[in-house]
């Protein structure tokens, strides 16, 4: 275990005041193993020569001697919501584990919850490539059950490091592809279009388009890798299949602005980033060059992800860079036929207003049903639209500040949905949970 400091204000036990057992001239800072509140050190037990006898240094520091760290820390997630959350991801902010388990290596925590059950934990850092300390938060994950008002948790420090959890998340590059970027966790798969795809070298294939695609997933596992090596991803032969055409329409998910009626969207992305993967959380950064979106207004923007283990809806914040305005509006589409020739779909759509989302159910032919949606913030809904591609769901952006969204899908085939009706409610709920993230309530060293 890990040493600490001890404020001279917390000594405890059967003390000699301070201002008796002090030789001439000597401060509270001076005892080894006694810090002024706000600092730390190791203690140092080496006798000082001040001091008038060896007998009066003993004494003296078994008065200081330091006060161990935390065995562990106790945290308690309080949850305002009465329906239930699975898969919900709990942030613990880097900083106050570091306070409570002090020079503990980030490999080296422990979750358990209150059954003692050790769960998958990450921690992220959004700057690795500077290979500094930039720690976040710790993640993990939990289930509350419908009612479950809180939950408790512990974190400890394992002696060696705590070997990797298997992922449920992964994001990548896709150089072999055209520079597609793909990405998937547990229960579905996308990808968006890159530069390679809009030159001549693209082929036949060459395709200009900033939309969001879906592949649908019968497994758990992941298979963006394995798709990719054997190439016949549009046929399902039992882990799914793309059965989603994106097009040159936004998909599910994709953006653009919308003025006078028109939508003004963006070419394929030209950077990428990413910034954590996995195991339970993928988090990665897309950049769009400036386009046109009339009225001699420029725009550009970086769209960051983050994709967690057990949603069907990612977290998508877009920061645009406005030329020639303060703000605009956001156009956030759905692709209102995205199915292959002969499956004869069947498409409804529903304007959620309560929800502030954008629903729509594809049922096909032999391919079963696939569900997608848009969920805005209640601050930034601006309503609804259309055009000749896209169903549309209107927000504010203002230039430099990110604008919040979520999006995704869902399929009938992956055993998660039966009906229109539970993919309706599963939207419902995530809104709800979005505009009313879990607590924590307490965090304490024991």
């Amino acid at each position: 275990m890990s040493e600490c400091g001890v404020d001279a204000g917390v000594l405890t036990g059967r003390l000699i005041p301070l201002q008796h057992a002090l030789a001439p001239g000597i401060g509270p800072e001076q005892i080894p193993g006694v810090v002024r509140p706000g600092r730390a050190r190791k203690p140092n037990f080496l006798p000082n020569p001040d001091m008038k006898s060896s007998a009066f240094a003993v004494l003296l520091l078994g008065a200081a001697l330091p006060l161990r760290a935390a065995d562990q820390i106790v945290v308690t997630v309080a949850n305002d919501l009465d329906l239930a959350r699975p898969a919900e991801v709990i942030a613990i902010p880097i900083q106050d584990v570091q306070r409570l388990l002090p020079g503990v290596m980030i490999d080296h925590y422990v979750v358990r919850d209150a059954a003692g059950a050790v769960l998958p934990c990450q921690v992220t850092n959004f700057k690795p490539e500077e290979h500094h300390d930039y720690y976040l938060d710790l993640l993990f994950q939990h289930d509350f059950a419908a009612g479950e008002k809180s939950a408790v948790f512990t974190i400890t420090a394992s002696p060696t490091p705590v070997p990797p959890f298997p992922s449920k998340v992964f994001a990548r590059h896709i150089p072999e592809r055209f520079d597609d970027f793909a990405w998937e966790n547990d229960r579905l798969a996308h990808r968006i279009y890159g530069p390679g795809l809009s030159t001549g070298v693209a082929g036949r294939d060459k395709m200009v388009s900033s939309g969001i695609d879906v592949w649908c997933k019968r497994v758990r596992y992941p298979i963006v890798d394995r798709w990719y090596l054997k190439g016949h991803y549009h046929e399902d032969s039992g882990e799914g299949l793309d059965m989603y055409n994106v097009g040159t329409s936004r998909g599910c998910g994709g953006t653009g602005i919308w003025a006078d009626g028109r939508l003004a969207v963006s070419a394929n992305w030209q950077t990428w980033k990413v910034l954590a993967n996995g195991p339970i959380r993928a988090v990665f950064e897309l950049g769009y060059a400036p386009w046109d979106a009339g009225h001699g207004v420029t725009v550009s923007e970086v769209k960051r992800f983050t994709v967690d283990a057990g949603h069907n809806l990612d977290q998508i914040e877009s920061t645009f860079t406005i030329e020639g305005a303060n703000e605009a509006t956001v156009a956030i589409g759905l692709n209102k036929n995205s199915a292959d020739k002969g499956q004869e779909p069947r498409v409804t759509a529903t304007n959620d207003e309560a929800d502030h989302a954008l629903v729509q159910w594809e049922a096909q032919k032999t391919n079963g049903a696939i569900g997608e949606a848009v969920v805005v913030a209640p601050a930034d809904f601006r309503g609804y639209a259309e055009d000749a591609a896209n169903r549309l769901i209107l927000a504010r952006a203002m230039s430099g500040q990110p604008l919040r969204y979520w999006a995704g899908a869902g399929w009938t085939k992956s055993g998660d949905f039966a009906s229109e009706a539970d993919w309706q409610a599963y939207v419902a709920a995530s809104a709800r949970r979005a505009a009313s993230p879990v607590r924590i309530s307490s965090i304490e060293g024991r």
